[in-house]
């Protein structure tokens, strides 16, 4: 038998995916250190080490983790974020990590508009009073004319790009190495403080860097009555910082898809009357998980059937 490979993903660990049978035809025994969650390191350490090829989801891969994993060919992410994983720690290693590009945008992306929307017209705080029986409304805003920052211009942010111009929305991007042949109609390019000073609604789909984008003096700058829309990471804002404009009114509404730790901790943040919140599901559709199975299984072969 080739070897044995972990399945960590929890769109995958709970029920399994038919294209997994693809790495079971090749003799492949799979493994799922955790079931239906998210893997802790204890449990990972007690799957990982003789697994040659891993089908990884959003878990931290820790140091100890990949000194453990013994045999370790490659790391195949079902998604394109690999800041869960010490890139260098894995290459000193000797193992390759593949990422399924572009597989979960159109999921992403339309859950991020989805929540720009629910937040423009209150939905979730008007279910929740109609829920209890109680007759209470929010007068809403429409989009069209108004300015969304999309911070981050890969797959998914011009997924968002394209969305919010079909809504009549002026759109301007920030991304670090910007693509000049993106260029619809009503979108333009700028540097990452003037695209969020200048926006009624600001969309992340970046990585996270050395320190939050949005912390006390970038909240500040804003427009007051901003929107927020994080579909990427949580390390993106400071909690504290956007409690506190949250409360003064500097910021409107922030909707989350992504968080610290996950499932979340109860917060005075996250229980905030205007946050909303989803359980990272951005790419939890059955397209998505679909398109980024087959694109990491098919990363899974190349490396270790077809090198």
């Amino acid at each position: 038998m080739p070897g044995r490979i972990a399945i960590t993903p929890r769109s995958l660990s709970g029920s399994g995916h038919p294209v997994l049978t693809r790495l079971v035809d090749e003799g492949f025994e799979i493994v799922f250190p955790a079931p239906g969650k998210t893997p802790s390191e204890e449990e990972l350490l007690l799957t990982i080490p003789g697994c040659v090829g891993w089908l990884a989801g959003v878990e931290p891969i820790s140091t100890r983790v990949l000194d453990a994993a013994k045999g370790l060919r490659v790391i195949s992410r079902n998604g394109t974020g690999v800041d869960n994983i010490d890139l260098r720690e894995a290459e000193a290693r000797g193992i390759t990590v593949e990422r399924a590009m572009g597989a979960n945008a159109r999921g992403v992306a339309e859950l991020a508009v989805g929540l720009l929307l629910s937040a423009y017209r209150h939905i979730p705080w008007s279910h929740q009073h109609l829920a209890k029986g109680e007759w209470c409304r929010r007068i809403g805003q429409e989009v069209k004319g108004r300015t969304l920052a999309v911070v981050g211009c890969g797959a998914i942010g011009r997924e968002v790009v394209n969305m919010a111009l079909g809504l009549g929305m002026k759109v301007i991007g920030y991304d670090p190495y910007p693509d000049c042949r993106f260029a619809p109609t009503g979108f333009r390019f700028a540097g990452l403080e003037n695209a969020l000073i200048a926006a009624d609604a600001a969309s992340f789909h970046c990585p996270p860097g050395e320190k939050p984008i949005l912390d006390d003096a970038m909240l500040s700058r804003m427009k007051k009555g901003v929107i927020i829309v994080n579909t990427a990471r949580a390390e993106l804002i400071d909690d504290g910082a956007m409690l506190a404009a949250l409360e003064m009114g500097q910021v409107t509404t922030l909707a989350t898809d992504v968080f610290h730790h996950e499932p979340p901790e109860s917060s005075a943040l996250l229980s905030h009357e205007r946050v909303i919140l989803t359980p990272h599901a951005g790419g939890f559709t059955e397209e998505s998980v679909d398109r980024a199975t087959s694109v990491a299984v098919d990363n899974l072969l190349k490396n270790l059937v077809r090198p």
